[in-house]
């Protein structure tokens, strides 16, 4: 077989890979623990091999030309399987160890999440975990996170996106506000009720209630005297001391529901849902600790789903 390689050149073919995927040659640069100017001569030189230009440069920002992101769906795919080669001869059985970096939604956190990790550190004692509890979107790279859950995830070709649920949405109020305001039976209705919104903390946009009508979805964007931003938690608490209506996930009024702190209404007009997804980088860049974690959330939504 003839040699088309060397060491010098399938670093700068990684190389290259981290800074399409962050779109940044300083974000590869930190990836890779060298500075952002080795990433691009380490580029140039690519380039000058096979004589086509990766990237289009500019001051502030690169992108891939049509030969560069052709050449990197390819070599990214090479490289995954050079990994996998790698760690199936030096055994993919290692003991998953350090530090598990996890950014996940507020409700996610508090409902599905934190009362999961006690169990997944006993069986992995050697791996620590940083939570980061927040609604905003992350940078995988720059921000140095192994895993993230967010709802409605957008596709991400740098990402693998497993979905852990359609999270059923209801509509909920306390006991006290439907003895004062009545129960609203129609959608129509709920412009007579004090129904309290969530504003995206991005743009300040309220998220529209979605509903279910002869099939199709219908949403409303209804005035409220509460308004939420950051934590959707807030929504709920305001419901269960009787401020008015509110829509929100099912998995996280359950309990309240039971009980009967809150009361489900509309439930003709239910049915919708959001996803919740688990994402993470392609293969390369990850360790023993996360496809351990990811297998454990797996195995815990096949619990979910089957209660």
């Amino acid at each position: 077989m003839k040699r088309h390689f060397e060491d010098v050149q399938l670093g700068s073919i990684e190389l290259f890979c981290l800074a399409a995927e962050a779109s940044s040659f300083t974000a590869a640069a930190q990836v890779a623990g060298v500075t952002p100017a080795a990433v691009s001569r380490s580029i140039s030189r690519l380039e000058e091999r096979l004589g086509s230009r990766l990237f289009v440069r500019t001051t502030r920002s690169i992108r891939l030309t049509d030969s560069g992101r052709t050449y990197f769906e390819q070599c990214r795919q090479a490289l995954t399987q050079l990994v996998e080669a790698r760690q199936e001869v030096m055994g993919a059985q290692r003991v998953p160890s350090g530090q598990l970096r996890i950014s996940v939604p507020t409700t996610y956190a508090h409902h599905r999440l934190l009362p999961l990790l006690p169990k997944f550190r006993a069986l992995y004692p050697h791996v620590s975990v940083d939570i980061h509890i927040s609604n905003r979107n992350i940078d995988f790279v720059a921000e140095g996170y192994d895993l993230a859950i967010r709802v409605r995830a957008q596709p991400d070709p740098s990402l693998i996106a497993r979905l852990l649920e359609d999270a059923e949405l209801v509509v909920v109020a306390a006991p006290a506000y439907l003895q004062r305001a009545g129960t609203p039976q129609t959608l129509q209705e709920l412009a007579l009720h004090e129904c309290i919104q969530f504003e995206l903390p991005s743009n300040g946009r309220r998220i529209p209630w979605l509903f279910q009508v002869q099939g199709q979805e219908q949403a409303f964007a209804g005035e409220a005297g509460y308004s939420i931003s950051q934590d959707v938690l807030g929504g709920v608490t305001l419901a269960k001391h009787g401020a008015g209506l509110f829509q929100t996930y099912k998995f996280i009024v359950e309990q309240e529901l039971a009980d009967g702190t809150l009361v489900e209404v509309l439930k003709p007009f239910g049915g919708r849902s959001r996803p919740f997804t688990l994402l993470y980088p392609h293969g390369r860049y990850v360790s023993h600790r996360v496809p351990a974690f990811v297998d454990f959330l797996l195995a815990c939504r096949d619990e979910w789903a089957a209660s």
